[in-house]
């Protein structure tokens, strides 16, 4: 049976034992990216492997359509993802449906393995009102534009879960550039400091727009900054989907238990511009990106799992195409949506209207009346 993300809605992940300690520096894989596996003993399951590939592959679609609809003036400036596959569906995949979420704008992939349907995720990238309020269903949060604001405010939710007394915890999500932002150690601090139950999640993927990180610090292993608020720190391979899912089960469990906060910083890189819209050669050379093509994390576990047995090529087409029709199927859903009227862009502001908004409101449907 083919394993979904709607089927772990009420279910935990399998239990983790103890979470292990790596030294400061290592940085935690368990396949490499010929093929090789480090540590057997962590794999997951041969079904969670295939799992993650389909949620990979899937992500992988939404990424590469959004930019043929871009290009065609079907979808707004949206924020590519590629090559940074693993390390989205990766952490998502960790949790369930009553934890929470809270994406960055690059983090449409995280979004959609947690559950945003994709008829939503594209009417949110064309700015369309029927996209703009998520489902109620699920507890994650619109895709933030400032940066590591993600940060306290999955804190503030994280506290909320520990005293109603669940076992619920919050991801937050941000780039390495967010972790020079204040929110960033702000949120860490807070959270160290009252044992909140966070999954912190720092993707490093070697720019800041158009700022490399060798450039905005002198650090080179961002979970380090971990230890200064007194909590975990784990770096890993965020192109190995297997390792970073094993590390962000690890962790969540662990702030199940109420053992608190832990960060994780997912070394990737953004193969892909900043947005459609942007012109990465301006800023980035041929030698910065040389070898990333090679680390690709589909091709990594497609290779692996087709060697190990695990998957064979007609599986493997078969997932192509579900995937595609699935896609075509939301994309004909989201065409379908009616045109929104001038008033809603009033409408999801607060969930109680002030009085300047309902006349507001008002006015504008009088106009488009006229």
């Amino acid at each position: 049976m083919t394993r979904t993300r709607s089927s772990r809605k009420t279910a935990a992940p399998p239990a983790a034992d103890p979470m292990p300690t790596p030294s400061p520096d290592e940085m935690v894989q368990l396949l490499t990216p010929g093929g090789e596996v480090t540590d057997p003993a962590r794999l997951p399951d041969p079904e969670t492997q295939r799992w993650l590939y389909r949620l990979m592959r899937r992500a992988r679609h939404f990424d590469e359509r959004a930019w043929v609809l871009y290009r065609t003036g079907r979808m707004g400036v949206f924020p590519p993802y590629g090559g940074m596959e693993a390390s989205q569906v990766g952490t998502a995949a960790a949790l369930t449906h009553q934890d929470w979420l809270f994406p960055t704008y690059r983090d449409t992939g995280a979004a959609l393995t947690y559950g945003l349907p994709i008829p939503q995720t594209i009417a949110y990238w064309r700015t369309s009102p029927h996209g703009w309020a998520m489902p109620q269903n699920l507890k994650v949060l619109p895709f933030y534009i400032p940066i590591a604001t993600q940060y306290p405010h999955a804190v503030g939710a994280a506290l909320a879960e520990a005293r109603r007394g669940t076992r619920n915890v919050a991801m937050a999500y941000i780039g390495d550039g967010g972790s020079s932002e204040g929110d960033f150690h702000e949120a860490l601090n807070f959270a160290g400091a009252l044992n909140a139950p966070c999954v912190f999640i720092l993707q490093n993927n070697g720019w800041a727009i158009s700022v490399p990180t060798r450039a905005q610090t002198k650090a080179t292993n961002l979970s380090r900054r971990a230890e200064g608020y007194g909590i975990p720190g784990v770096r890993v391979d965020g192109n190995d989907v297997l390792a970073t899912y094993v590390v962000t089960r690890e962790a969540v469990e662990r702030a199940r238990r109420g053992e608190g906060p832990t960060l994780i910083e997912t070394v990737t890189y953004r193969i892909k511009p900043h947005t459609v819209a942007d012109d990465p050669s301006r800023y980035r050379t041929a030698e910065d990106t040389a070898g990333w093509d090679e680390k690709d994390p589909v091709v990594r576990l497609q290779a692996f799992l087709l060697a190990q047995g695990h998957l064979t090529e007609a599986e493997d087409a078969e997932i192509t195409r579900e995937i595609e029709a699935e896609f075509e199927a939301a994309l004909a859903e989201a065409d379908a949506y009616p045109e929104p009227t001038p008033a809603e862009i009033v409408d999801h502001v607060f969930a109680e209207p002030t009085p300047a908004l309902r006349r507001q409101r008002a006015e504008l449907m009088a106009e488009e009346a006229s």
